[in-house]
């Protein structure tokens, strides 16, 4: 099956039933309107200086949940956006039927949904609870914010004269519906993570890798074979804050959920966190008053080399949507340690993989770590997770390029370099549910963190290639997650929940170093 949820007016059939459109009258309302100036009631936002997309004009009409994301990280970007129908605005997303007919510049046509109808229909919300109990509410809106990054990214393609459809919020359980997985609180949907009651609170727990740590995180034994029981009973045993800390010196992925820790006052997220950390700062926006006279740029999306350094979710999702977007994607790995993802649910590497070039290098060898240096050096995007190559001496030898940094917790502050993956840092992050008829804590989703950090990584991205210049990206997997919990959702009855759902792979994924040799030949 394959989804689209934005795009043309003709992809509007492929919603699902409980998506609403606009009202006749009011789409009449809108489209009379002389002055083309018709607000959603919502005034806009202001973007801070230096952004890369300074200079632009956009203009998103419609108040739902997704279009109010859009208009804030485009103006994070450093965008300008107007709420209402602007004549000269670059493009436009509209939600309500409010572009002018004469009107021929940019758009993305969409419809308009609250962010309750969003959650419930992305299929992530299918995989929030019990497995024998309800699907649950997410307390913040990851849908809506991963929809709204979607609609910003297509409109800057279309924007640098690229005009795709891009998948909508369901790519957050995209992973799910390919594996045949379903909701299991307090567990997460792939079993590796496990929400556990200490003596005064929820401590989350990833076992995806660090299982031999256990002993030395609670010191006794524990039979690692099937680690679960002896755990539990030991963590509920204990001081919440005390394990997080604990396995946090040892690099064991547990957490709890907290605000405006240590963490992020370094990095100056605390209070409202944003997703974006572009070279050093954090970029924000506050609402406007109205459209502004800016200098007119012409933006245009050049061809564009993406190395792809990253593994599992994040950057590969990045990696599919800047591919989608025309970009030419060369995946690199190392021939020693290849991204696990490759190993995970048939379907899935080939989903995010299909039509990338693969290069294996080993890169505990100078022959390979020079090869990988030639490499990342010709790109004009690089995604990585924890890369083998520090990213301020490529950016300082070969400036001109976008490289994007996707870790659990950013590349500064005290926790730069404690592991985590999707489930953990979304928890860590806010993104926890609670079902009140057990009590039962529940991780939102599987492993959403993940996606979210992709299409955001994706969205800053294209925004930084279409500026030019050299750009540091740092995305933290928890900051992804807690920027969604700016807004919460509507009260009131919650839709029908649809179940996950996947794209179709473009073509099965290269194999492993298929193209090694053609791609460093060209670049040597």
């Amino acid at each position: 099956m394959s989804f689209a949820c934005t795009g043309v007016p003709a992809s509007r059939s492929r919603f699902p039933s409980s998506r609403r459109s606009v009202s006749k009258p009011r789409a009449k309302a809108v489209l009379a309107a002389e002055s083309f100036d018709v607000s959603s009631g919502e005034p806009g936002w202001a973007p801070e200086p230096g952004g890369p997309l300074a200079g632009l004009r956009v203009a998103t009409c419609g108040p739902g949940a997704a279009v109010w994301h859009a208009g804030r990280l485009l103006a994070s970007l450093g965008a300008t956006v107007w709420s209402g129908f602007w004549p000269e605005a670059d493009g436009v997303i509209d939600a309500v039927g409010a572009v002018a007919p004469t009107w021929s510049g940019p758009a993305v046509r969409t419809v308009d949904t609250t962010a309750v109808e969003d959650w419930a229909s992305c299929g992530a919300m299918a995989l929030t609870g019990r497995d024998n109990g309800p699907a649950l509410r997410t307390p913040g809106q990851p849908a809506s914010a991963a929809w709204g990054a979607l609609l910003a990214t297509e409109l800057l393609g279309r924007i640098g004269g690229r005009a795709v459809v891009l998948p909508g919020p369901r790519v957050l359980a995209e992973r799910a519906a390919i594996a045949g997985r379903g909701r299991s609180a307090p567990s997460s949907v792939s079993g590796a993570f496990r929400m556990l009651r200490a003596a005064d609170g929820w401590v989350g727990l990833n076992l995806a890798r660090s299982a031999e740590l256990l002993p030395l995180w609670l010191g006794e034994t524990v039979p690692l074979d099937d680690p679960w029981p002896t755990v539990t009973a030991a963590v509920a045993r204990r001081d919440a804050a005390k394990l997080v800390v604990a396995a946090r010196r040892i690099g064991l992925p547990a957490v709890m959920s907290t605000k405006d820790d240590e963490q992020l006052v370094a990095r100056d997220q605390a209070g409202e966190t944003w997703p974006f950390v572009l070279n050093g700062a954090v970029r924000r926006a506050r609402p406007g008053g109205g459209p502004v006279r800016v200098e007119p740029r012409r933006w245009r999306l050049p061809s564009t080399l993406v190395v792809d350094l990253s593994s599992l979710w994040a950057g590969p999702l990045c990696a599919n949507l800047l591919g989608t977007l025309g970009a030419r994607v060369v995946k690199v790995e190392d021939s020693r340690v290849p991204d696990p993802a490759r190993f995970g649910p048939p379907g899935f590497f080939d989903l995010l993989h299909g039509g990338h070039e693969s290069v294996a290098l080993d890169f505990g060898t100078p022959q390979g770590r020079a090869a990988l240096d030639r490499l990342v050096d010709a790109a004009d995007v690089v995604l990585a997770n924890y890369a083998p190559v520090p990213a301020e001496r490529v950016l300082a030898r070969s400036p001109g390029k976008c490289w994007v940094s996707i870790t659990a917790y950013g590349r500064t502050g005290p926790w730069a370099r404690v592991p985590g993956f999707g489930d953990d840092s979304a928890v860590a992050g806010g993104l926890l549910a609670f079902d009140t008829e057990t009590w039962t804590a529940a991780p939102c989703g599987d492993a959403i963190a993940a996606p979210l950090a992709g299409v955001n990584a994706a969205l800053a991205a294209l925004a930084c290639r279409l500026a030019g210049g050299t750009w540091l990206v740092d995305l933290a997997l928890r900051e992804q997650a807690a920027a969604t919990l700016v807004r919460a959702l509507e009260p009131g009855p919650t839709p029908a929940v649809a179940s996950p759902v996947s794209r179709r792979p473009s073509q099965p994924a290269a194999t492993l170093g298929a193209h090694t040799e053609a791609v460093l030949a060209e670049f040597r």
